[in-house]
């Protein structure tokens, strides 16, 4: 059996021959050729010409590239809380006849699922200027294989499995850099191959990263709705997983102050955590969840719901455990850490703790990490100057 890439658009795109037509008028008004722009995306001509005229899929890295190729958008932007409902409410695509072309097997799949794990871990310490090059060269390598080879149905979701992950690392290392129109865009393609996988667990993980980020930089309210919805819609997720997705939860509301949800999803986090066991599967991508990633969680969303003193304990005894080689992360909770002091009055405790962060994380291209810095920086200011926070809506990462 066969089994050729998803021949329906992300639900979050426009139809297949609109959005093809106003790629060649773009292409046209441009003055470039197809042979030209198939030369400026590393595209074939033929494939170009097949997406242009709507005979095949209008996929997010092929917009991404003409986008890139011409210096401005094109079509309709992705809409995330559209694609969420038709993720929720949607069938896994049915595996279709392949065309010819070249033939994988699983020796490549496997070479390609190590180097994605390898990729993941090189996260924890390698910053994202630096990354997010290499995860975006696998990512369009990945994709261009699901386009023109051919597997058995077994090999292809193995396949777009790996181009899931591979989007949703993308997306999260690239809203780390502050790139966040093409997270969200990465976010939204790794769910269709979710889907085209048949891997539930990973679009809800999809769809929780995206919240994550708009609850951090956009409408919150939206970001609350995603998170909800990706953990009901994989209610068979193993333990971790459905630990990871709550927090998400817990964290968006927090953001909205909404204690009663977020405190019903800080509980439902350590009851599902407490569930794992060796007997139940985890997918790879959830190995960095553990005790003292749930307890910084915990104590940035009491920081969001305004109980810094109850945070700090749990943010102290947390860093105390971490991985210092993890500069990033360490540098950002030495941040809620800061905040924590801050918020309680302790203004030295607060300096002290942003002076102690490591430069290297500093300059390590996080975007996230500078405007934490910067937002605590701010809150020390105004408390020291005895007057209170003007702002509940500061950015929040």
């Amino acid at each position: 059996m066969t089994m050729e890439p998803p021949q329906s658009l992300p639900p979050s795109t426009p139809d297949t021959a609109d959005l093809g037509a106003h790629l060649r008028a773009a292409r046209e008004a441009a003055g470039h050729s197809l042979a030209g722009m198939a030369a400026l995306t590393h595209f074939s001509k033929p494939y170009l010409g097949l997406v242009e005229t709507g005979r095949r899929p209008t996929t997010p890295d092929v917009v991404e590239r003409y986008e890139h190729a011409l210096g401005h958008p094109i079509g309709t932007p992705a809409d995330p809380i559209r694609l969420t409902h038709e993720w929720l409410i949607g069938d896994p695509p049915v595996p279709r006849q392949l065309r010819a072309g070249r033939r994988i097997g699983t020796g490549l799949i496997k070479t390609l699922e190590a180097r994605v794990i390898e990729l993941r871990h090189l996260d924890d310490t390698v910053g994202s200027r630096t990354l997010l090059p290499a995860i975006r060269t696998e990512l369009d390598q990945a994709e261009h294989l699901a386009r023109t080879a051919s597997y058995t149905d077994a090999c292809g979701k193995r396949l777009y499995t790996v181009i899931g992950e591979l989007a949703q690392l993308a997306g999260w290392v690239a809203s780390d850099a502050g790139h966040y129109q093409d997270a969200q865009r990465l976010y939204l393609s790794g769910v269709t191959a979710a889907e085209a996988a048949g891997d539930r667990a990973l679009g809800a993980q999809l769809l929780s990263s995206l919240a994550y980020q708009i609850t951090n930089i956009g409408k919150r309210d939206d970001a609350l709705l995603i998170a909800r919805s990706a953990v009901t819609g994989a209610p068979d997720a193993s333990p971790l997983v459905r630990a990871l997705l709550l927090e998400r939860l817990a964290w968006a509301a927090a953001c909205l102050r909404d204690t009663d949800t977020t405190r019903r999803a800080l509980d439902a986090v350590n009851d599902t955590y407490d569930q794992r066991t060796d007997n139940v599967a985890e997918p790879e991508w959830v190995y960095w969840l553990n005790r003292a990633e749930i307890d910084v969680m915990a104590a940035r969303c009491l920081i969001e719901l305004g109980q810094p003193a109850t945070a700090e304990p749990l943010l102290t005894r947390a860093l105390a455990a971490y991985n210092h080689d993890h500069a990033r992360e360490v540098a950002l909770y030495q941040t809620w850490l800061a905040e924590s002091h801050a918020r309680t009055g302790d203004l030295d405790a607060a300096r002290e703790v942003l002076a102690r962060i490591d430069t290297t994380a500093i300059d390590a291209g996080s975007i996230r990490l500078h405007r934490r810095i910067a937002a605590v920086d701010r809150l020390i200011d105004r408390r020291a100057q005895k007057k209170p926070a003007t702002s509940t809506r500061r950015p929040t990462e």
